[in-house]
């Protein structure tokens, strides 16, 4: 209520009015212009004399029971509170939440126990709260094995910048793709699957007999199927882990056989050690007369990837993405691993998927990607997709083929969603409209809460080698899946402890426990008294409290990928003084100039300097002599050079040219 609207019922003025609620003990800020609408009937009956003061005294209570999520409204009215006193409170805590907002039983629980109430939650179980990457996994784990079959695998092209990853997954899909469909126009869904043509049977090699395949065992692999995950960039890859979406089965990462490891190889193969993921390293660009295999296979191996060929159990297969060279036995080698895997699926059982890619389109509305992992999915079918619902009301494949039905492994494109889900929700097929929109109104009321209630993060000191936790779970089935999970992570490098773990609330003493080891606790639909969470505030204990299993996976992974003991090393080939800009682009540049110190090499970073000060970064893109593409250019001699550039380079600028490699901490 507006406070000119109350001033004008108790027949005084605003000022009036502000003087006598504070007079009367009411906390209103002298800069207020509305008041609760409860709040205001409780001034109007203090301030116009009919006042009944047994009335007015408070209700205590010592206990009440909240839902998982409350709005600060009904919690006040639980605690017998004013609605301005709770959210006080809560701004006290650090939840910036209004009156409408909902809050999670935990946070409400702890400004209960500042008003001497304590909180017990209503057990309701939501399934929709439960659909994530782990859950997926479990229902797979569950299927009878009389009715999984083998699937395609599903495959991820990743590796460093420039090293020829898209140019790669362009040459597998007209190959193998469009060929096969005359007049096809792909379009871009985030992944595709290919068909291995006709052809021999794998020859017996070293490499088969290293995996323990038996000659005879080896079948004829023309007709099987690969799914290629085709989302662009370390970027979107990185949103994908974000949520948990690791979808892949095997990596395919790509080494450029002119440039070797790189940085972003590495993060490539510390995820890959990690997850224990399979892994096949394409030496690609083998058709220049610059590239050294060899180079490339002892970097791997000072890094602890040994290829087979050196007696390791990492394949290594020669490609040129630019030719086709070697793509058929990359893809030979895929199906291979993939065999040794057993990649296994129900496609009767219930409909499971991932999404890889989502966007709003101008004639379908919200569509999405989903990768489908389980059961088989129909046009018509109605599903949860996030926080998003509805029935598919078409599905398309990357030939922008129509679909009736989409089995195990295979990506496709539906419409007839609410909402654009976020990269690594979860698709599930639901029983009905009315189920699917009341698990998606759920999520959507735990996502608000999420972005409210800020959570701390595992804690990982990159100067240790080893990360102790405490787990605590709601029941013993779901302990067991967590400590499986935890289990596949660690290496030799960086250590994964489980100090203890039990089926319990979080309690004083695994906070004493935790202060104790120097860990940190994990909890699974679990919770922890008030008093115990400011205990671990004084101690300055982390611990975090998930819903879901693949997020407390991937905070988990993320915190030891942050202890590999892996460092980049800088190395500076030489400088160069700019005396000539010839043409200027959107973060393209033709300038040309003399080498100062040492030398300059294409493909290679560079900082700009002027007057001596850094002002921004680049990368050389083509390096010119006399007109002639040239791999380097010596002290003295003149060249010219394309760049990529987001700060323009002018005449006088100097740039100081490096190169990166990586290498074990203390080496």
């Amino acid at each position: 209520m507006d406070l000119s609207t109350l001033s004008q019922q108790l027949n005084m003025s605003v000022q009036e009015l502000r003087n006598k609620m504070r007079v009367a003990g009411f906390r209103v800020s002298m800069k207020a212009r509305k008041v609760d609408n409860s709040l205001a009937k409780e001034i109007i009956t203090v301030l116009s004399g009919r006042v009944v003061t047994q009335a007015a005294a408070p209700e205590k209570v010592s206990k009440i029971t909240v839902p998982p999520l409350i709005t600060v409204k009904d919690f006040s009215e639980k605690l017998k509170q004013p609605v301005t006193a709770v959210i006080k409170k809560l701004i006290q805590n650090g939840v910036m939440a209004t009156i409408n907002e909902e809050i999670d039983a935990e946070t409400a629980g702890i400004i209960a126990s500042e008003f001497g109430v304590e909180v017990e939650v209503q057990k309701k179980e939501s399934e929709g709260t439960k659909l994530a990457l782990g859950y997926v996994y479990d229902l797979i784990a569950k299927e009878d094995p009389a009715n999984l079959v083998l699937r395609a695998p599903i495959v991820a092209v990743m590796g460093h910048v420039d090293h020829g990853k898209t140019t790669l997954l362009d040459t597998i899909r007209k190959t193998n793709v469009v060929a096969t469909e005359a007049g096809a126009i792909t379009q871009h869904i985030g992944a595709y699957q290919v068909e291995v043509p006709p052809g021999e049977k794998p020859k017996s090699r070293e490499s088969e007999a290293n995996r323990g395949i038996p000659r005879q065992a080896r079948d004829d692999f023309a007709g099987r199927k690969i799914t290629f995950l085709d989302t662009p960039g370390h970027e979107a890859f990185a949103a994908m882990r974000a949520r948990g979406a690791n979808v892949t089965d095997i990596i395919v990462l790509v080494v450029a056989a002119d440039d070797s490891v790189k940085p972003q190889t590495l993060e490539v193969i510390n995820r890959a050690k990690l997850t224990k993921t399979p892994m096949i390293v394409a030496i690609n660009k083998i058709d220049k007369p610059e590239a050294n295999a060899d180079r490339v296979k002892s970097d791997l191996s000072s890094l602890g990837v040994t290829i087979e060929e050196w007696g390791g159990t990492t394949p290594a297969v020669a490609v040129s993405a630019k030719t086709g060279l070697g793509i058929d036995k990359l893809l030979e080698t895929i199906l291979l691993v993939a065999e040794m895997e057993e990649l296994k699926a129900n496609p009767a059982g219930q409909t499971l998927g991932t999404v890889i890619e989502s966007h709003l389109s101008r004639g379908q509305g919200a569509v999405a990607t989903v990768l489908v992992q389980n059961g088989t999915l129909k046009v018509g079918d109605t599903v949860i997709v996030g926080t998003a619902f509805g029935k598919v009301r078409t599905m398309e494949d990357a030939l922008g083929r129509k679909l009736k039905e989409v089995t195990p492994s295979q990506p496709v494109l539906i419409s007839g969603i609410s909402d654009v889900p976020e990269v690594g929700d979860i698709l599930k097929v639901t029983g009905s409209l009315e189920e699917a929109k009341s698990q998606a109104i759920t999520l959507q009321k735990l996502e608000r809460v999420k972005r409210l209630m800020s959570r701390s993060q595992i804690k990982a000191d990159p100067n240790t080698r080893e990360l102790k936790l405490i787990l605590r779970a709601d029941v013993q089935g779901s302990l067991g899946a967590i400590t499986d999970a935890l289990g596949k992570l660690g290496t030799e490098d960086v250590k994964l402890n489980i100090v203890d773990q039990k089926v319990a609330e979080i309690t004083e003493s695994d906070i004493q426990l935790a202060e104790n080891t120097q860990s940190t606790i994990i909890g699974f639909h679990t919770r922890m008294t008030p008093g115990v969470a400011k205990l671990a505030k004084q101690k300055n204990i982390t611990v975090d409290i998930y819903d879901i299993i693949y997020e407390l996976i991937e905070d988990v992974t993320q915190a030891l990928l942050v202890m590999m003991p892996m460092v980049v090393v800088e190395t500076i080939l030489g400088r160069a003084k700019i005396k000539a800009v010839f043409r200027t682009e959107k973060d393209l540049m033709i300038v040309g100039g003399e080498v100062a110190e040492g030398k300059i090499a294409d493909k290679k970073k560079f900082r700009i300097y002027r007057d001596k000060s850094p002002i921004g970064e680049g990368k050389i893109d083509e390096l010119q002599q006399n007109k002639i593409e040239v791999s380097e250019v010596g002290q003295g001699k003149e060249f010219g050079l394309k760049i990529k550039v987001k700060t323009p380079v002018k005449a006088g600028d100097v740039l100081e040219i490096f190169d990166e490699s990586v290498k074990k901490k203390g080496t």
